[in-house]
């Protein structure tokens, strides 16, 4: 068989950026959401969103099964599901003859991806099947071994588990975020889709992918040059274990699986700094974890979030020194010190600007930048220059 043309992957990259901006289009405030689903797509691998109920997280499943066309099953488990709920009934003619079959017609063995609601209320019973299901792609069902076509399986919780029996099955998610409610700068955009949807409720989309597609961008995930990430991987690793937060050898090499995808869906095959920011949805165990994970790697990327941290930053120091300088009555030599260090962070803003390729940081770096042309404007004139 052929290598793809570059042409074809050119096509499949951009299908794959379709392919997110499409599954996020309906839902308000729910990108990153769509980003990790896509990512688990792409990869072949699981996902668990853990949050409050009422945030779209069956929805955005749903829509990736139709985004690529892919069978899809869905369900909610319960302490009182049974088996055969998720896996199917026993065929009871061929029990008659002594013959031990399920009848899986639109069940879970049958789904190329799969959603399952509350999957940590799971029985023993389930729990084990669905290791399997998800470690091998197979059922140990009686004395068979039935392969299943399961690509994906996106699950939810409310919480992360506690109980031990459970820490098993929670590992096997490669990602797992954590979902926020909309933030209030959004509200008025999500009562104006909810509101819409009432009375005319979305179509089914289009796909954007086939599942032949979804394998063939999953064969590209080898193919990405992760060269320039490798190093300031193992550092993030060394720094995170300086915090407190260990990250088992199966998710250290789970992470460069995580990085590649990320740069799939991103449009590109060669992986840069930015895509490490995929790992707040790998690494951490929980919220507490999150928000330290986060903080380490906001320090040690050059992502916009970074340069917008620094720049606010720089942005509340210049209005407290205007505060201070407007309520000063005469000269005091501290302003000259006040000038050069001023001075100093212009060039930094102008450095920010001139080197980031993104828009929002960018345009934030001209607004501070003019802000700090003002603020030493001002020290000058006090100074007498």
């Amino acid at each position: 068989m052929s290598n793809p043309s570059s042409s074809s992957i050119e096509a499949l990259l951009n299908a794959a950026q379709g392919f997110v901006k499409e599954l996020s289009r309906p839902f308000v405030g729910r990108d990153e959401e769509a980003r990790i689903i896509a990512a688990a797509v792409v990869s072949g691998e699981h996902t668990v969103l853990i949050g409050e109920p009422g945030t779209a997280k069956s929805a955005l499943a749903r829509r990736a099964a139709e985004l690529i066309n892919a069978r899809f099953f869905k369900y909610l488990l319960t302490k009182f599901t049974e088996p055969d709920e998720l896996f199917g009934p026993l065929d009871i003619v061929a029990l008659r003859e002594g013959k031990y079959v399920r009848v899986t017609r639109n069940k879970l063995p049958e789904a190329e991806i799969a959603f399952i609601d509350e999957i940590f209320n799971a029985s023993s019973a389930i729990l084990n099947t669905l290791l399997s299901i998800m470690n091998e792609r197979v059922i140990y069902d009686g004395y068979s071994e039935i392969k299943v076509p399961l690509w994906t399986l996106i699950s939810t919780s409310n919480n992360v588990p506690e109980e031990p029996e459970l820490q098993a099955l929670y590992d096997r998610f490669l990602y797992r975020h954590f979902v926020k409610p909309v933030s209030e700068d959004k509200w008025i955009q999500l009562l104006n889709a909810v509101w819409r949807m009432e009375f005319e409720p979305p179509e089914p989309p289009k796909p954007i992918l086939t599942m032949n597609e979804v394998r063939e961008l999953n064969k590209l995930i080898f193919s990405v040059d992760l060269s320039r990430v490798k190093e300031k991987l193992v550092k993030i690793f060394a720094v995170l274990e300086d915090h407190g937060i260990h990250v088992t050898d199966r998710r250290k090499g789970k992470s460069l699986k995580a990085i590649a995808v990320n740069s799939i869906i991103n449009g590109r095959l060669e992986a840069v700094e930015q895509d490490i920011m995929i790992l707040s949805s790998v690494i951490p165990r929980d919220r507490d974890e999150l928000e330290q994970v986060n903080v380490v790697l906001v320090d040690e990327l050059k992502t916009p979030e970074k340069y917008l941290m620094e720049l606010a930053e720089i942005e509340n120091n210049l209005r407290d020194a205007k505060e201070f300088i407007v309520s000063m009555s005469g000269f005091e030599p501290r302003l000259i010190d006040y000038l050069r260090t001023f001075e100093a962070l212009r060039e930094r803003v102008r450095a920010i600007a001139d080197s980031t390729s993104n828009d929002i940081v960018r345009k934030k770096a001209i607004d501070v930048l003019n802000n700090a042309s003002e603020v030493i404007a001002l020290l000058r004139r006090r100074i007498g220059l």
